[in-house]
Order: structure tokens, then sequence, then C-alpha cells
């Protein structure tokens, strides 16, 4: 596998030639890289308002809730996509246009990859430590009940 540096995409280079890796890589330092840091910062940002309500209200960490409640869990994902939805739509939208304007063509797979690791990674790794965070730092006890 080549190097990110070794991966820039220059007027010549064609994406159709190169492997799903190599075209993650070439994002880094292709045109729209701005979005590369401001959707995890959006996401981050639901996840710390979401994680703050969380153990204002008692709850379990987000992502342990989903994993050990299933019972809970149809509702815990329906909050955070309330929340980071729009952050992954519009990160799915704009890889869309990084796609069509580096490559000429659409790869949906590949945008929906992005915006996973643009909006929902980041907000999945977030909400719980802030929840337990700032469960510490008051007499929240957390409790089962989402």
């Amino acid at each position: 596998m080549r190097f990110a540096n070794e991966c820039r995409l220059t007027e010549g280079t064609k994406m159709e030639n190169m492997s799903f890796w190599e075209e993650m890589l070439a994002r880094v330092s292709g045109p729209m890289k701005l979005r590369l840091f401001m959707q995890p910062l959006m996401a981050m940002l639901f996840a710390f308002r979401d994680g703050r309500k969380d153990a204002q209200a008692g709850r379990l960490p987000y992502l342990f809730s989903m994993i050990n409640h299933p019972e809970h869990r149809r509702e815990l994902l329906r909050s955070g996509w309330k929340s980071v939805g729009k952050v992954f739509i519009i990160a799915s939208l704009l890889d869309v246009v990084y796609q069509y304007k580096v490559a000429h063509s659409i790869r949906l797979i590949e945008g929906l990859v992005v915006a996973a690791l643009l909006a929902l990674i980041p907000y999945l790794l977030v909400r719980g430590p802030v929840n337990r965070l700032m469960s510490r730092g008051g007499n929240v006890k957390p409790t089962s009940q989402q």
C-alpha cells in the first residue's frame, strides 16, 4: 500500500485506477479537505451535548447501553440518529460531490463509508465518555432506564 503522500491526486491521476484504501488516503490531500475536519467536529459537538444530557438524566453511556440493553436499542438509535443524522447526510452528499469532481463518477458504498468515518464513529466515541466524565463531576447515579 502506498503512503498518504504518494496517494495525492493530481490533474493526471485517475481515481478508477486506485484501490479503495488509496482513494481514502487521497481524500486527505485532495480538494474539499476542510470537511475532513469540520464534519467530525460537528458530530463530536452533538455527541458532547447528548452525553451531557445523558449524564444529567442519569443514563448509562450510549454505546454501552446500546450493546448491553437491547430492549432500549431502538430508542437509542433513534435519538442518536436525530442528532448525527444530518451530519451523516451532509458528509455523504459532500463525498458524492468530491467523487464527481475528482473521478467524474459516483461510488455510493465509498461515500457511505466516508460518511460513517466522518460522522458516526466520532459521535459513538465521544458521547459515552462525556456522559461518564459529567456523571463523575456530580452526584448523578447511572440507571439502565433510557
